[in-house]
């Protein structure tokens, strides 16, 4: 008989990890020691399932680096014991948490996916059911021998995502996720397909390596008609901050006046690396296909092609951790380390 594949559940916190106290009406946190005995249907996948939970559960909103840290060293851990990991987190920076692991777990060779829901596990309309269960599916999915998915990925509502592609499109629509710029990664239905064509391939008998350091000094602009001189200068003159993520007009378009191109300029000089990044859901940065964005290039702004900005931001934390050369550090920003571009 083949060996049952062992999944490891991590609950970090958030609305999944809820369910209803009939006797009070008010939401508490759910045991997740008692996870076979509240979704009997796991038994139905044949998989050996595990649960850790994070010291103190957390609601995603309160999400940092070193809860990105703590992750990333969870699963290092227990890497070799497992054959997938499911993680379970709230959903509001579910994409930026998924997109940061996925720089951070370096030759993952094995699945970890991130799952939540929209309603808690008790409610009576909930969506965590789906999600856990086809989460686990997933993770324990082989084939000859070898884990199916071999990345960090988000499943939420049917769709399985490459985590880095990925943002969050709605507060209240079960179908709170989408990824723009890159196919789904697989569909569950009647059936659960995957799209083999879009996976991501790890290279064979590479060691994972589990980084840790990570640098937030970095910052976010979104442009806006009108906005302030002061305002923009207060962020860029900051003498702590390392890097930027400008978020621009569709295809990676910003103003052209004379003070907001020379504030820019005078902060590239001085060694800020600013990633230019569009607004839009979908699309790509094209830099320098339109006047407003030739500027941009010529002063050395990083072209961030079609990353999404939780994964921009993300990477930029994980090569100022890294200690990226100043030399190197477009290159390689615009090379695709994970995936996270095209």
């Amino acid at each position: 008989m083949k060996e049952a594949p062992k999944i490891l559940l991590i609950y970090t916190g958030g609305t999944i990890g809820m369910v209803q106290d009939y006797a009070t009406g008010h939401l508490k946190a759910f045991d997740f020691g008692e996870l076979l005995e509240q979704i009997p249907e796991l038994y139905q996948l044949e998989c050996e399932i595990e649960t850790i939970s994070f010291p103190n559960p957390i609601d995603s909103s309160d999400m940092n680096t070193g809860h990105w840290k703590l992750l990333a060293k969870l699963i290092g851990k227990h890497y070799n014991s497992y054959n997938g990991f499911v993680v379970l987190h709230g959903s509001d920076t579910m994409s930026y948490t998924a997109s940061a692991l996925s720089f951070l777990l370096e030759n993952l060779s094995k699945p970890v996916v991130f799952t939540g829901s929209q309603l808690p596990i008790g409610d009576l309309r909930t969506d965590a059911k789906e999600n856990l269960i086809t989460s686990v599916q997933i993770a324990a999915l082989k084939q000859e021998g070898r884990p199916v998915v071999q990345e960090v990925c988000l499943y939420f509502e049917n769709k399985l995502y490459r985590a880095n592609r990925t943002t969050k499109m709605s507060s209240e629509q079960f179908q709170a996720f989408d990824s723009p710029n890159y196919p789904t990664l697989g569909t569950s239905g009647v059936h659960l397909r995957m799209k083999q064509e879009y996976l991501w391939r790890s290279v064979p008998h590479k060691k994972l390596r589990v980084h840790t350091d990570l640098d937030n000094r970095i910052g976010l602009l979104k442009l806006f008609p009108g906005i302030h001189p002061s305002w923009v200068h207060a962020l860029l003159a900051n003498p702590e901050m390392k890097a930027l993520v400008l978020e621009s007009y569709g295809a990676g378009n910003a103003s052209t006046e004379s003070w907001f191109i020379e504030e820019l300029r005078t902060a590239v000089k001085r060694g800020l690396h600013i990633v230019n990044v569009t607004q839009c859901p979908g699309g790509s940065v094209l830099m320098g296909k339109y006047a407003t964005s030739a500027a941009l290039a010529e002063m050395g702004v990083i072209d961030g092609k079609d990353i999404t900005t939780e994964a921009a931001l993300a990477k930029l934390m994980y090569m100022l951790g890294r200690d990226v050369s100043s030399k190197s550090f477009k290159t390689i920003f615009e090379t695709s380390l994970r995936g996270e571009m095209t």
